[in-house]
């Protein structure tokens, strides 16, 4: 039988990216989605993959396994998003992988020579983990300063939001059962965004113009006082 656990993560990793992929593919243009989230997915996969190798941190199979999925599915979501977004986006997030691929060589260059057992290996690792599966959980933060900013939450799908925060609550509810802290830390400031994500969207969904609606015009004095 499948594990719930690996079904229940893979919704939540579909559930996270998706809605927004899906409508770059619909309209054939990536709009104003920002690509950090797909880009931070790809490296936060790889590590937790990284973590979980025999070698590193024994007895990690359902981590393996899920991250291994996720990884395959961000790097369908980045060809997606590289296919339809402009030269500019593309040369930066090129940058992005390459500098991925340089600190990823570093680390495991690092953990292999000169860590010697599992447990000083899994902190080593598991401290960037952490770095990283957070940065995967805040790299919507730049599109929550633009929900604020427009008072519209037409860039912040709900989905999204649902996912992210029931993935860390998920995620840190597998940690207590065998106890991980790194794998809590990280997926518990995770579900907190989720979290703050949801109190946003909740809060600026009344002010977001409905499709086929114009937003709101200023008044002319407004105007002159910007």
């Amino acid at each position: 039988m499948v594990n719930p656990d690996i079904i229940r993560s893979v919704l939540g990793i579909i559930g996270m990216i998706m809605p927004t992929i899906w409508r770059i593919w619909k309209n054939k243009s990536v709009e104003e989605f920002k690509y950090h989230t797909i880009v931070a997915g790809i490296i936060n996969c790889i590590m937790w993959v990284f973590y979980s190798m025999p070698f590193v941190h024994p007895h990690s199979i359902l981590v393996t396994t899920i991250n291994s999925v996720g990884l395959v599915m961000y790097i369908c979501y980045n060809l997606i998003y590289l296919r339809y977004s402009d030269i500019n986006k593309r040369k930066a997030m090129v940058l992005y992988y390459f500098g991925e691929v340089l600190f990823l060589a570093a680390l495991i260059c690092i953990t292999i020579l000169v860590f010697h057992s599992h447990t000083s290996r899994s902190n080593f690792v598991g401290i960037f983990c952490d770095v990283f599966g957070i940065i995967l959980y805040g790299s919507p933060l730049t599109v929550m300063f633009k929900v604020v900013k427009t008072k519209s939450v037409k860039f912040m799908p709900l989905s999204l939001s649902l996912a992210g925060f029931f993935n860390g609550i998920i995620w840190s509810a597998y940690a207590f059962i065998r106890f991980d802290p790194y794998i809590l830390i990280g997926n518990g400031v995770g579900a907190i965004l989720g979290c703050i994500q949801l109190i946003l969207y909740a809060c600026y969904y009344g002010s977001t113009p409905k499709k086929g609606e114009e937003p709101p015009k200023q008044s002319p004095v407004q105007i002159s006082a910007v």
